[in-house]
């Protein structure tokens, strides 16, 4: 997979350029609602065991597709802000 990372980091760092401090920190404590979290658990453990309808497999690789781009958003944010406290 090392092709793809060089398109993500493209992608990724020209948005981590934008974030101010105040951004970078709520991004960084970003999560999903309760509720939402519940139903991606469910179909989490429904695609554990291999239960899932297309509908719900469709949904649930978009759950997981934007949780990644999140994640690296967060990534991100934290460098951000551990380059302004002086931390690496």
């Amino acid at each position: 997979m090392p092709p793809i990372a060089p398109t993500i980091d493209q992608l990724i760092e020209p948005v981590g350029r934008c974030l101010t401090a105040e951004v970078a920190e709520r991004l960084v404590s970003l999560r999903a609602n309760p509720e939402l979290q519940l139903e991606v658990d469910r179909l989490a453990d429904k695609a554990n065991r291999g239960t899932l309808t297309e509908d719900e497999r469709t949904q649930y690789e978009q759950y997981v597709s934007f949780s990644q781009f999140v994640t690296l958003l967060q990534i991100e944010a934290r460098d951000l802000l551990d380059s302004r406290s002086g931390i690496d």
